[in-house]
């Protein structure tokens, strides 16, 4: 009850940036209680913990914003206001992954192979297939645009069914990327280990900005296209349920909700052209 009475949905969307450091604060406590009551387990339990912190906060946002398209507004307007909560979102998410990096490089290798032993299964997984689709770019886009489809599906059924459950998925990619940037990190700051002074402070910034910005690139609109497609399935599960299904109100929540599955699919597509064209060229 504490962590989720920190902010409200209103004073949330007035300063998104504030859900930066909510979203580390959810991540850094779920990571520490998951090592301390279920180590064995906590690679998993550090992502339900943190999805816990965070749930009602979305849920409450998801219903503001179903309330909004109750409004007889044009859908500009409708479609701006929405963009104040997926800030939110994002912000929160980037805490979240940060957190995880952070604590990736701060912890003992011991304690990180624990406490990141699934999303370590899932980098090796992504990796091999990167490097298997290497040969074959055309392929190996269609691979990955439709792999982060699925995802995407997943996430419109999990808020649909669960109200905010596509928080769960997008917590669960906030570890994995806060692995991958966190193994990126720790990998390249023991290789500048032997440096003193300003040179090792120059080299750390450089590796730490470095691999925030590989994974960003295509890593922020694809779950930008997340968020949004969870929006739209949220949007509609709150609709059903304070029963406006079958009203001519309705027929305005299927349209916003239209709205922003498209918007969602737009995005994925130009999230997949960045991850297979653009990174690789860079990186």
């Amino acid at each position: 009850m504490v962590l989720e009475a920190l902010i409200t949905p209103f004073k949330a969307e007035a300063r998104p940036s504030r859900l930066f450091f909510l979203g580390f604060v959810y991540a850094t406590v779920a990571v520490f209680l998951s090592l301390w009551i279920f180590r064995s387990y906590s690679s998993l339990i550090m992502v339900f913990l943190a999805t816990m912190a965070a749930l009602p906060l979305v849920y409450s946002t998801m219903k503001m914003e179903e309330e909004k398209d109750l409004e007889s507004v044009e859908e500009m307007w409708l479609l701006k206001e929405h963009a104040k909560a997926l800030s939110v979102f994002m912000y929160l998410f980037v805490g979240m992954t940060l957190a995880m990096a952070f604590w990736y490089v701060a912890l003992p290798s011991d304690t990180v192979s624990v406490l990141f032993q699934s999303q370590s299964s899932t980098i090796n997984s992504i990796n091999a297939n990167a490097i298997a689709g290497n040969v074959y770019k055309l392929d190996f886009f269609g691979k990955i645009f439709f792999n982060n489809v699925k995802v995407l599906i997943f996430c419109i059924l999990f808020s649909f069914i669960y109200g905010a459950g596509s928080i769960f998925i997008l917590t669960w990619n906030a570890s994995v990327i806060g692995a991958a940037i966190g193994n990126f990190v720790r990998g390249n700051i023991a290789s500048y280990s032997y440096l003193v002074g300003f040179d090792k402070a120059a080299k750390y910034l450089y590796v730490v900005s470095f691999g925030l910005f590989k994974y960003s690139i295509h890593g922020i609109p694809e779950i930008l296209a997340y968020f949004t497609a969870g929006l739209a399935g949220g949007i509609i599960s709150i609709a059903v349920i304070r029963h406006d299904f079958g009203t001519a109100k309705f027929e305005q929540i299927l349209l916003d909700s239209a709205d922003l599955l498209l918007a969602s699919f737009a995005i994925l597509f130009v999230a997949a052209i960045l991850e297979v064209y653009v990174t690789p060229i860079i990186f």
